[in-house]
C-alpha cells in the first residue's frame, strides 16, 4: 500500500474515533436518573424489589422536611415514625401494637407525603411498591 492510502486509513479512523466521542457526549444518559422528586433522597426498600423478612420503611428527605407515611391505605400515626430532624430521617418499623404490626406476603404500597416543617411550604408526595417473600 502506497503512503497516501495509510493517510486515508488513519485519516477515516480518527474521524470515526471523534465522532464515536461526540455521539456518546451528546447521547449518553446523564446519571441523575434516581426518578425521586428533589427533596426526597432515598426510600427503602426501594421500588418494585424484593424483600425478605419484616423489613423497615426509610424515607430519607432533606432536612428541615417532616413526612407522613401511609402504608397499604393505613395512616400511620407521627409517634409510630422515628424521625431525625437533623437529617430528615423517617424509620417505621412493623411491630404489635402498630399501625402495621407484621409484613404480610405479597405486595405493598407506600406513600409518602412531606412538607417543610418551618420556612415557607414546599409539599411533595412520593408512593412506592415492594413485594415481601
Amino acid at each position: 500500500m502506497s503512503r497516501t492510502a495509510y493517510r486515508v486509513i488513519l485519516l477515516l479512523l480518527g474521524l470515526a474515533f471523534i465522532a464515536v466521542v461526540i455521539g456518546a457526549v451528546l447521547f449518553a444518559p446523564s446519571g441523575s436518573g434516581s426518578g425521586y422528586p428533589e427533596t426526597l433522597e432515598r426510600v427503602d426498600p426501594t421500588d418494585g424489589s424484593l424483600v425478605f423478612g419484616q423489613p423497615r420503611i426509610v424515607v430519607d428527605l432533606a432536612s428541615g422536611y417532616r413526612a407522613t407515611l401511609t402504608i397499604d391505605d393505613v395512616p400511620i400515626p407521627p409517634e409510630q415514625v422515628i424521625w431525625t430532624e437533623a437529617t430528615g430521617l423517617h424509620i417505621f418499623e412493623p411491630a404489635p401494637g402498630k399501625s402495621v404490626e407484621t409484613w404480610t406476603p405479597g405486595f405493598h404500597v407506600v406513600s409518602a407525603e412531606w412538607d417543610r416543617v418551618n420556612d415557607l411550604p414546599d409539599p411533595g408526595m412520593f408512593t412506592w411498591t415492594f413485594r415481601v417473600q
